[in-house]
């Protein structure tokens, strides 16, 4: 599925106004909550919030910002 979506201001911010298409596909509706995550290739994914996955993501930032300068000398 590919949407081209126009952001529009929203009160004092902007947001993206989500089609049925693109709610049913996530499997959510209005209220719900999503997760915007970042790809390799700096693209951005949208999927359903998981407090699961949300805690993991969490936890592997913590490390990689903690031990980014061991991580940079093993990566070369």
């Amino acid at each position: 599925m590919v949407l081209e979506l126009k952001i529009r201001k929203v009160g004092n911010s902007v947001g993206v106004i989500l089609p049925k298409e693109a709610l049913t596909h996530l499997k959510a509706e209005e209220g719900d909550t999503v997760s915007v995550t970042e790809g390799a290739d700096g693209s951005l994914r949208i999927s359903p919030h998981n407090p699961a996955v949300a805690q993991q993501l969490e936890v592997a930032q913590g490390i990689l910002k903690r031990y980014r300068n061991t991580l940079r000398e093993l990566a070369k």
